[in-house]
């Protein structure tokens, strides 16, 4: 049983949606910040949507470095036994697509050990209640690593989600100087862009972390969510370019054809074919994305025609 009454929790998540801070709303009512993340972790994943449609999860994770003893600088073959510290998971920041609010969480708290699993368990509910999860390198990196972390932890898999990864969309449709997060929100975002190392440059940032400097942890959560908000952002740019992105109009109960981006306003563009069928085609009006029908118009003696050729 809770030691905190429900009074205390509609307190702290009021305090929470005024834009405060976990920290401070964690020093303004003396309840621990752990337990506050797990109350906003809660309250975002039940948040009930005004409209149908697919829940898409923006989502970057940060690890901490692994430790090992070396005698030389190139060309190391680090043995297992060289290993004085694993890596794990240090924080990590989620919002849901065209949301406002942004969940942050890290082990500011608990730096002095490797024990990730609050951090694993309050992702776990996300990606749980998400259709989709957005990252960048988010396939080979980010799902990976927290696969890992959870499976390290016993817990059990999440639901099945899919996966958009932006680095994947960029190498497979440009050919971009660099496919960098930080290329790439500068280049292409007008509102947020990844955000540079200020104080703490390149690995200074985790080894002062990992040292318990406050200014540091202030950084890394600043750093962390920057790459959300612009994340976000870039996702936006490229997803009309995504002709591999997953169909997000399964997601509502109508019957409409809906563009990925969610508008209904398209234009017919003429018609897209195979060697076996014909479609009509759709020019989205609100991002350019081209949506193909789902009717074959071809008639059933013209297909069979056409599979009669193939056959010969």
């Amino acid at each position: 049983m809770s030691k905190y009454t429900e009074e205390q929790k509609s307190n702290v998540l009021e305090l929470l949606s005024s834009g405060l801070s976990q920290r401070v709303v964690s020093s303004l009512t003396n309840v621990p910040k752990s337990t506050i993340a797990d109350w906003a972790v809660e309250s975002y994943t039940q948040a009930e949507q005004s409209e149908e449609g697919p829940k898409i999860l923006v989502l970057d994770i940060e690890t901490n470095f692994l430790r090992s003893a070396t005698w030389a600088l190139f060309k190391q073959n680090v043995g297992l036994n060289q290993i004085l510290n694993d890596w794990y998971i240090i924080g990590f920041a989620a919002k849901w697509l065209g949301e406002d609010e942004i969940f942050y969480a890290d082990k500011r708290d608990s730096w002095q050990n490797e024990n990730d699993y609050q951090l694993c368990d309050q992702m776990w509910r996300l990606i749980d209640e998400a259709d989709i999860v957005v990252a960048h390198n988010g396939r080979k990196f980010d799902m990976k690593k927290i696969n890992a972390r959870l499976l390290h932890h016993n817990f059990k898999p999440p639901r099945p989600v899919k996966v958009v990864d932006t680095l994947e969309i960029a190498k497979r449709h440009f050919a971009f100087t660099s496919n960098k997060l930080e290329y790439l929100t500068d280049k292409f975002c007008k509102v947020y862009k990844k955000s540079k190392h200020g104080q703490f440059p390149g690995f200074e940032l985790w080894s002062q972390c990992m040292s318990g400097n406050p200014d540091a942890w202030e950084e890394l959560e600043e750093y962390n969510i920057k790459d959300i908000l612009s994340l976000e952002e870039l996702y936006l740019r490229l997803r009309a370019w995504d002709n591999k992105h997953p169909n997000l109009n399964v997601y509502y109960q109508d019957n409409l054809i809906r563009c990925n981006c969610g508008s209904e306003n398209l234009e017919h563009s003429g018609y897209w074919t195979t060697n076996l069928s014909k479609f009509d085609q759709f020019t989205c009006q609100e991002c350019g994305a081209h949506v193909r029908g789902r009717v074959n118009l071809l008639s059933k003696d013209k297909q069979k025609s056409l599979n009669a050729n193939i056959a010969s």
